[in-house]
């Protein structure tokens, strides 16, 4: 979860914890718009996307999608973009004035409260198709079976480490837990750590989190389960070690990218959204891998990450259908490519991924993560907010001296209490 790369997760460029919207509140304000229509008058031929695309390089490649899907469907399609915290709480405003814009980019972890509420349509029913995307990212734009969100790009995290420190040192990239602390443990020399990763008290850290409690078979719905508390136990192992600096705990992605391009760090969790800004230190040879599993054979599940499409429920049956045309355009498998090659993210269609990996293979290891990635929404849709909050908590208390067990006890009575 910077403006739009990173979306779902934290943002590549950090953002700030975001405010949690009471489902209520989300319920009587869409609805309220989707049984009275939309009142603003529209111009017919102009449609309008809003989205978190603030940074000026990604709203330029959206801008010129926009302008190729506008001419092949004879429309006009205008951008509105506000920074990603803001979505919510905007597209929550244009739905109390029935002002709401044809499509909605959402964060696919906030998609869900949206639809809980009844604001979006079902984009099967408008004729989108799933047929070339795979299950899991199906998943991710889905909210109990109805598929709501399309994805033109998927990211998710994996393990980057310096080349030219791990030869230097006479090691391999680890695949292990074992072996990822054992290796940290050797590359911490002097003021450089052996890992830099985010615990911070956002997104970011939960995110981060995610792949070492999913992998280790741990769940969202049981925070205090054993598996969870192993999986936190080891982040504290790594932070005993000196493998990771005591920072850790405020560090967003974005700082974590700073300190591996600083040589601060000899490997670092992130995610392809970096890969722009590594690429500008011509120095710096960095690989990518797989993020290290419980024991050898695991498999290393990740959380997917990135925006979906949605078109709200305005009460014009006209316009959401165009709105659906659009949808499936800027979706499509050729712009879903160009896309992901500007943005190092990972198409979301099969079909477009296959082209991706022979184009960007210094990144095949990414697809392969993302193949086996999971939606953080899946289970508990709108949920995953009241979790996350309760989790960042826990991180923070844990990495500064509590034991993990009491700390995840917290967490899941926070979650299931909402206190």
């Amino acid at each position: 979860m910077t403006a739009h790369p990173p979306v779902a997760a934290p943002t590549a460029r950090g953002r700030s914890r975001r405010a949690v919207t009471s489902l209520a509140a989300v319920s009587v304000l869409v609805s309220g718009a989707a049984l009275t229509g939309c009142a603003q008058q529209r111009d017919g031929d102009v449609y309008t996307v809003m989205n978190s695309s603030t940074d000026e390089t990604y709203h330029r490649w959206d801008a010129e999608a926009m302008a190729r899907c506008g001419k092949q469907l004879g429309v006009r399609i205008e951008q509105q973009s506000v920074p990603a915290a803001q979505v919510m709480t905007k597209a929550l405003r244009m739905a109390s004035s029935k002002s709401l814009p044809d499509i909605v980019q959402f964060d696919a972890s906030e998609m869900p409260t949206f639809a809980e509420a009844g604001g979006l349509v079902d984009l099967r029913g408008l004729g989108l198709s799933t047929r070339d995307v795979p299950e899991g990212i199906v998943n991710f734009g889905s909210y109990r079976g109805t598929y709501y969100g399309a994805a033109r790009s998927v990211n998710t995290l994996a393990l980057f480490y310096n080349r030219d420190i791990l030869d230097r040192a006479g090691l391999e990239v680890p695949t292990t837990w074992e072996e990822l602390r054992d290796t940290a443990k050797k590359l911490t020399q002097g003021k450089r750590y052996g890992l830099a990763l985010s615990a911070g008290g956002a997104e970011d850290g939960v995110f981060q989190f995610t792949p070492f409690m999913w992998s280790n078979g741990g769940d969202e719905t049981d925070l205090d389960g054993p598996e969870v508390v192993e999986a936190l136990d080891y982040w504290k192992t790594l932070l005993q070690d000196g493998s990771l600096s005591k920072s850790t705990v405020n560090w967003t992605q974005a700082d974590v990218n700073d300190q591996f391009m600083a040589g601060n760090a000899a490997m670092m969790i992130n995610g392809p959204w970096q890969v722009e800004t590594l690429n500008t230190k011509k120095s710096l040879h960095w690989g990518i891998a797989r993020i290290p599993v419980p024991e050898a054979g695991d498999k290393s599940v990740g959380p997917l990450g990135g925006a979906v499409l949605t078109v709200p429920r305005t009460g014009d049956e006209d316009r959401e259908r165009t709105a659906g045309r659009i949808v499936a355009c800027l979706a499509g498998e050729k712009e879903q490519l160009t896309y992901a090659l500007n943005s190092w993210m990972v198409p979301a269609n099969e079909k477009a991924a296959a082209v991706w990996r022979e184009r960007v293979p210094e990144l095949d290891a990414l697809a392969d993560q993302v193949a086996a990635a999971r939606s953080r929404t899946a289970k508990l849709g709108a949920g995953w907010s009241g979790v996350s909050l309760a989790l960042q908590s826990a991180f923070q208390s844990a990495l500064t001296g509590q034991s993990s067990e009491a700390a995840l006890k917290r967490a899941q009575q926070r979650a299931t209490s909402g206190n």
